[in-house]
């Protein structure tokens, strides 16, 4: 199966808007298409930036939470035993390119491909929804 680490910033798009990639992308992702890879500190970002951006506004906080255990039911859960850091321009990416490490997970889904420059020399491909979708098309 293909493994994918899904960066925060396709998941706030995913559930701003039902229009984009990022949505069809989680519907993908929840229909078994793919496999998201999380980490502890993954998970924790996903929740506490999910939670700061919607609720009470769009979603009550029982409303990410649901989602974020679901997320985290279809998902590869991975340990990371060993830091790059500092790798990446951006520090607070870090712990992202070490979760795709740590699964043997070739990648990672994000809006912020400057952010990962030359990561592909780590033998990881930095794509947005858009072309991951395209990908998982074939």
């Amino acid at each position: 199966m293909i493994k994918a680490v899904i960066d925060t910033n396709v998941i706030v798009a995913g559930l701003q808007s039902r229009q984009g990639y990022s949505f069809e992308l989680i519907q993908r992702m929840f229909a078994g298409e793919f496999q998201p890879v999380v980490s502890v500190p993954l998970v924790f970002e996903y929740e506490s930036l999910l939670t700061k951006l919607f609720v009470p506004q769009i979603y009550s906080k029982e409303d990410i939470e649901g989602f974020v255990d679901s997320l985290c039911n279809i998902a590869k859960k991975q340990d990371i035993y060993y830091l790059w850091r500092p790798m990446l321009k951006d520090p607070y990416d870090d712990h992202i390119l070490e979760l795709a490490l740590a699964a043997g997970c070739k990648n990672i889904v994000t809006y912020n491909l400057k952010d990962f420059m030359n990561v592909d020399d780590l033998g990881i491909r930095v794509i947005k929804p858009y072309d991951f979708i395209c990908f998982l098309e074939g």
